[in-house]
């Protein structure tokens, strides 16, 4: 993204599907949307057997109605391209296109994410539909932006990308040879001698090869980024200049390298639902949010969210209009430009029809409605909010911390000294321990400008390559605090070990040399001499070339080093080998904001439940305070409350479950008092 996204309003809607209702309902939606205050929705996602019936034969009246519809009522749109569920004509006439699993079955039609991204038929499908709608409706005034393709992410095992992936690994390795090097194909027997012997890692007898897996994660990462950029061209070609998005996922899964994507779009997107119904979804917001405007390096958009639902194992547990409401606040807060949802209308039927909507099943006559409304006009009132920074920084952080795809890719291979250490969870630990700190944060790709942060964390990092090296060890030298997770640095970027001691590449860096990594069980846990209590992870360690921070206290390990830091220029970096409790990270990542000048964006709110968080705009800053607790809190400092339109300076109450958007005076000190 080069330049920041900049609505005149923030955007509110959600995905809108007219071809599921018949027109009399249509009228209905219209007069809801007006009464919702909804000014943005997107069309076309999953609407490819509308458009194109019959291969080659495009038929868009019905879409000419609606695009016109939602001009007489002034709505603007996002215009997607239906990529991403075919109709089953496309399966019929190109069965070869169909996805196929490790395990060798090709998945049929009846589902969505029906394609072999790598099939040159999908591929031609792909561009042609997409070349029709921007030449259709790309000058149209209401278009919002383009919306490429939906949630990227199905993985092809089949003879398609085995072809393309042989020429992905040429171009990356350039040679048998080097590529046999990079996979340490001795083992096993694995050498390859002929390009054609290569696979992608379908379903064997044992263990994939590590390097080769995190190969075609990243393969598939790239060939999915050359189907949406034939898309983007195809749209380009055809003159429209307003912004392509495609909507980024953040699940418990990842096969997308984000940093490198962003580079590629107009406008960051992403689909954001939380995981949990507990008080840590306030931290899930805040985790996705950072994530997104950090990929995009300014505003972004929220693209989809649950409007009262949140999927929570086997059952559908309920999300409050109130809790709805702040959750969009969040997302604003941290530089979304709007709150959209999946979806308008509640299906009917089909395969999602549980799934929760701006209008419920049981009509506007509901909680969830009201809600809906609610929120409409809330951000109605904070429009000059959008208008972000000359800069596009919309939130200013002291604190990184690095997000790596290779970073979780590698940990997904299997067979390492502790399967259960997941990338994700180490991730969003560090995030979540900084959240409750209330701390603003940003995430960093490898290689980035870091020098403006006092702290940068790295959660963990099992494969490191020897840029990555230099780039940590310029930041502590220039002065950062660099904070370094277990398992981090032990092997290069082809997923071979570094010999010598871990942690491998950063052995002189931290000043630690570890010999042996000490998985605990389950039921495990540890204590350390400064009281935290640790599970999963230890490591033994010679005496190190660095500060001791903490031991181990029991066991084996008793009297060995845990913590360590070391000086190294004008900065430190810090060693964490072993797994902290979240409690225990907590008090450890407290202890060292404080060490290191790093203060709250509201001090005073700090465990009183009120989440802060100050977005910079065109005309200053703005404080959100959104109150996840249970007794009410008075605010009181120089501003304006943009949502009870009222003076903070003599105080504002904000109730438990409220909240409130306060354009700063500037320099603005504030006080805080629980009630």
């Amino acid at each position: 993204m080069t330049v920041p996204f900049a609505p005149a309003r923030l955007l509110f809607g959600g995905d809108y599907n007219p071809e599921q209702w018949p027109r009399e309902v249509w009228a209905e939606d219209m007069a809801l949307m007006r009464r919702a205050g909804v000014n943005t929705v997107t069309i076309g996602v999953f609407s490819w057997a509308a458009i194109e019936p019959r291969e080659g034969e495009f038929d868009a009246g019905w879409l000419d109605d609606v695009v016109a519809l939602l001009d007489a009522h002034e709505i603007g749109f996002f215009l997607a391209t239906p990529t991403a569920s075919p109709p089953p004509w496309f399966t019929r006439a190109h069965p070869d296109a169909m996805p196929v699993r490790p395990d060798g079955t090709r998945l049929s039609h009846g589902s969505r994410d029906t394609y072999a991204i790598s099939a040159p038929a999908y591929r031609q499908a792909a561009r042609r539909v997409a070349r029709f709608l921007a030449e259709r409706y790309g000058a149209h005034p209401r278009l919002r932006g383009w919306h490429v393709h939906n949630e990227y992410g199905t993985v092809d095992h089949g003879p398609h990308a085995a072809v393309a992936f042989r020429r992905w690994l040429e171009k990356r390795h350039g040679s048998l040879e080097a590529l046999n090097a990079a996979w340490n194909t001795a083992f096993w027997s694995q050498r390859y001698d002929d390009w054609d012997e290569i696979l992608p890692p379908c379903a064997t007898q044992y263990l994939h090869n590590p390097a080769q897996a995190v190969d075609f994660k990243r393969f598939c990462s790239d060939e999915m980024l050359a189907a949406f950029a034939e898309q983007r061209d195809e749209i380009r070609a055809a003159g429209p200049t307003a912004p392509i998005t495609t909507n980024f996922m953040l699940p418990t899964w990842n096969h997308l390298d984000q940093w490198g994507w962003s580079d590629h779009l107009d406008l960051v997107s992403v689909d954001h639902y939380l995981d949990t119904p507990g008080p840590d979804g306030e931290a899930h917001v805040a985790y996705g949010a950072d994530l997104t405007r950090s990929w995009g390096g300014g505003p972004w958009l929220l693209m989809e969210q649950s409007a009262a639902g949140i999927r929570d194992g086997a059952r559908q547990a309920v999300k409050d209009p109130d809790r709805m409401i702040r959750n969009s606040l969040g997302y604003v807060a941290r530089g979304s430009q709007g709150a959209l949802f999946f979806q308008w209308r509640a299906s009917a039927g089909g395969s999602e029809t549980w799934h929760s909507a701006m209008v419920p099943h049981a009509g506007p006559r509901s909680r969830t409605f009201e809600g809906v409304v609610e929120l409409g006009a809330l951000l109605d009132h904070l429009q000059e909010v959008a208008a972000p920074p000359h800069d596009g920084r919309v939130v200013e952080a002291d604190v990184a911390v690095l997000w790596d795809a290779d970073g979780w890719w590698s940990l997904e291979t299997p067979h390492l000294p502790n399967d259960d250490l997941d990338y994700a969870t180490e991730v969003r630990a560090t995030h979540r321990a900084l959240w409750r700190a209330g701390v603003a944060v940003d995430f960093v790709r490898t290689g980035a400008d870091v020098a403006r942060y006092r702290v940068l964390f790295v959660p963990t990092l099992m494969a490191v390559d020897s840029d990555t090296v230099a780039w940590l060890t310029r930041y502590v030298e220039a002065g950062g605090h660099l904070v370094v997770g277990r398992f981090t640095g032990v092997a290069d970027e082809h997923q071979r070990v570094v010999p010598g001691g871990y942690p491998g590449r950063l052995r002189d860096l931290l000043g630690v040399r570890v010999t042996e990594h000490v998985p605990l069980a389950p039921d495990e846990s540890q204590e350390l001499s400064d009281g935290s209590t640790v599970v999963q992870w230890t490591e033994r360690m010679d005496p190190p070339r660095a500060e001791v921070l903490a031991t181990y206290s029991a066991g084996t390990l008793a009297g060995s080093p845990a913590v360590t830091r070391r000086s190294a220029g004008a900065g430190t970096a810090t060693y964490v080998s072993a797994g902290l409790t979240q409690e225990s990270l907590d008090r450890f990542v407290a202890a060292l904001l404080a060490r290191h000048g790093v203060r709250p964006v509201l001090p005073g709110a700090v465990g009183t439940g009120v989440e802060a968080i100050r977005r910079r705009g065109a005309a200053g800053t703005y404080l959100f305070l959104l109150h996840h607790g249970d007794r009410a809190v008075r605010v009181a400092g120089p501003g304006h409350d943009l949502v009870s339109d009222a003076p903070t300076e003599p105080g504002i109450v904000v109730p438990a479950g409220g909240y409130a958007v306060v354009r700063e005076a500037p320099g603005a000190t504030w006080s805080v008092t629980t009630l």
